[in-house]
């Protein structure tokens, strides 16, 4: 088992045994995973057999030996979970697939089938998918999902949940705390003689640890406003919504460093390096700088602002720590244009 998170050790150094084999669906790593240099590297190993199943030619694709085309959700039928509203709903299929384009659920089908493999799920149908993904035993079934099933979907296209017209779940607290409420501040541990200022263990970049002597500035690598994650990024309409060769810099630390508003500037730390330009304002606190993520080819140097986050994971869930990356940034001059990853 591999952390995706961890992706540039698993294809630099893992050992045991190597990774000698990837296939890439509903992904783009070449951009999102952290530690871009080191998970290039590993792309561009010669004995790394790289597989990648896409709608459009991405940064990731370009380190593929072979591209398989993917559908859109205009071809393939789906299930639609909530995304910030109560509804749950069928995507039903709205043309056939063009090309040689396969859903992945078409894909992994056929892929079992040709290497072997005769477990159940891979003879089901994306209906009888469908039906188990909703399928709870009825002790269990919460119940904002009594009386939704397939078939309603099928019929009535999307149904709401089960929830009170005004759904304001914590408005009461509520939270699964002693007090019901969320505890930023806890007496609990003081009166077990833990004081939660003096025990507080800062992340290993941020302004608190001992690398910020050397890398002083924390980097919000933050996601662009018009794109998602990174689909959308290659759509030139959307660009011109985005700034992504922008790095926010706060008054204060830009004029001790010599950074003018548009001036190109160095980011930097002791995992890689981008080239941005400069924008001035009062958006981020002194001590921290943010950047959008975009894909590495349309980067001004060709690089991803994952060139500097790491691969440390979170103490709960062993998430990436994008968020916990720090850096110093300098003047430097206008990069060359690079259309390549």
């Amino acid at each position: 088992m591999v952390n995706m998170c961890e992706l540039a050790t698993a294809l630099s150094d893992l050992n045991g045994p190597p990774v000698k084999a990837i296939f890439v669906y509903n992904s783009n790593p070449a951009v999102v995973a952290p530690d871009h240099n080191r998970v290039v590297r590993g792309f561009l190993r010669p004995d790394l057999f790289t597989v990648v199943h896409e709608q459009f030619f991405t940064d990731t694709t370009s380190y593929a030996d072979l591209v398989l085309p993917a559908t859109t959700f205009f071809e393939h039928k789906e299930l639609q979970k909530s995304y910030g509203h109560y509804y749950l709903q069928i995507s039903n299929q709205a043309i056939a697939p063009l090309g040689e384009c396969k859903s992945n659920t078409d894909l992994f089908r056929e892929l079992a089938g040709r290497m072997g493999f005769s477990e159940e799920c891979f003879g089901q149908t994306v209906e009888q998918m469908i039906e188990e993904a909703l399928w709870i035993e009825d002790d269990r079934r919460p119940a904002r999902l009594q009386g939704l099933t397939r078939e309603r979907l099928e019929k009535e296209g999307h149904i709401r949940l089960n929830l009170p017209e005004a759904f304001l779940p914590f408005a009461e607290g509520n939270f699964a705390t002693a007090s019901g409420k969320a505890e930023l501040y806890n007496e609990a541990l003081l009166r077990r003689g833990l004081d939660p200022v003096a025990s507080f263990v800062p992340p290993s970049e941020s302004r608190h640890a001992e690398k910020a002597r050397t890398f002083p500035l924390e980097l919000l690598s933050r996601k662009a406003d018009n794109f998602l994650n990174t689909s959308f990024a290659n759509l030139e309409s959307i660009q011109k919504m985005e700034q992504p060769e922008l790095v926010e810099i706060n008054t204060t630390d830009a004029q001790s460093r010599g950074i003018r508003e548009g001036d190109w500037v160095r980011v930097f730390n002791d995992r890689g390096e981008v080239r941005l330009r400069a924008h001035v304002n009062g958006a981020v606190q002194p001590g921290v700088i943010a950047a959008r993520l975009t894909w590495a080819r349309f980067a001004p140097d060709g690089k991803s602002i994952n060139a500097l986050t790491s691969e440390t994971l979170t103490d709960i869930g062993a998430g990436a720590t994008f968020y916990s990356c720090l850096v110093d940034i300098e003047p430097t001059v206008e990069p060359p244009r690079t259309s390549a990853p």
